[in-house]
């Protein structure tokens, strides 16, 4: 008997917020140069095949933003309709980790199961949270309601790499935070993985120099390698936070230019 052939997904990236900032903010240690600009985007991602639709993190809201000083180009939730999505049709929902611009708008998927990874949820809500350096990036109200999801059942704990679904795979990275977890997809190009924050930038991973928001550098440095084993070929490794995204992949579609990238184009 012929193994079942996988599902083939198209994966899309989102980009809905952007903060204007200078390379030395994105690197441990700094940066050598004289201080040029590095601005960072915000992203979430959509998975897609005829059969199913996998949202990957939901972004943070306009009132998120302007107490943090992020600029809000538009909601991320609402923009899942440039695609033909309905948030309320969206039945699994993937939350790389619960820093404040991966984990807000949850509330907005109202049929949705969450999947995030056991360290997570017990990092955001444990003793390390008492360090000022460790929760700045936490939004509590986010980690409240999140717990609030647990109690009604509707967030899938998983440990380690587990199987999402056939063609879909959740990968421990840490790192970035003890629970931060990357998705691995199988698309027309080969398999593919959404890194996340296991590397905000290109230059990140592929300098081996670390984001500052680090709870682990040593896992950190470790991820950078691993998402390159986990996809067929380094550029189909996608960093969670590089404007380069929206240059390196086609539009969706023409009037979709420098919204939405689609990944496997």
């Amino acid at each position: 008997m012929e193994p079942a052939r996988l599902p083939v997904y198209e994966t899309y990236a989102i980009k809905y917020a952007r903060h204007e900032r200078t390379a030395r903010d994105n690197f441990i240690g700094g940066d050598p140069h004289e201080n040029p600009s590095m601005p960072m985007d915000y992203f979430i991602w959509v998975v897609r095949s005829p059969e199913r639709i996998v949202v990957v993190d939901t972004g943070f809201n306009a009132q998120v933003a302007a107490a943090r000083g992020r600029e809000f180009l538009r909601c991320p939730v609402a923009s899942l309709a440039l695609l033909g999505i309905e948030p309320q049709a969206v039945q699994d929902v993937v939350i790389t980790h619960m820093h404040y611009d991966h984990v807000g708008n949850f509330d907005r998927f109202p049929q949705a199961r969450f999947h995030v990874q056991d360290r997570e949820v017990s990092f955001a809500t444990g003793r390390h949270m008492r360090h000022p350096s460790l929760r700045a990036a936490y939004e509590p109200h986010d980690v409240s309601e999140f717990v609030l999801r647990v109690f009604e059942e509707r967030v899938v704990f998983h440990d380690g790499d587990e199987a999402l679904f056939p063609g879909i795979s959740l990968h421990w990275i840490g790192g970035h935070t003890a629970g931060l977890q990357v998705v691995r997809v199988h698309t027309r190009k080969g398999w593919m993985l959404l890194a996340s924050d296991a590397s905000h930038y290109y230059q990140n991973m592929e300098g081996r120099r670390p984001f500052p928001i680090v709870y682990n550098v040593a896992e950190m440095l470790e991820g950078h390698e691993r998402v390159y084993r986990l996809a067929d070929s380094a550029d189909l490794v996608i960093p969670g936070h590089d404007p380069a995204v929206m240059e390196r992949f086609p539009a969706a579609s023409a009037e979709l230019a420098g919204i939405v990238a689609r990944l496997d184009g």
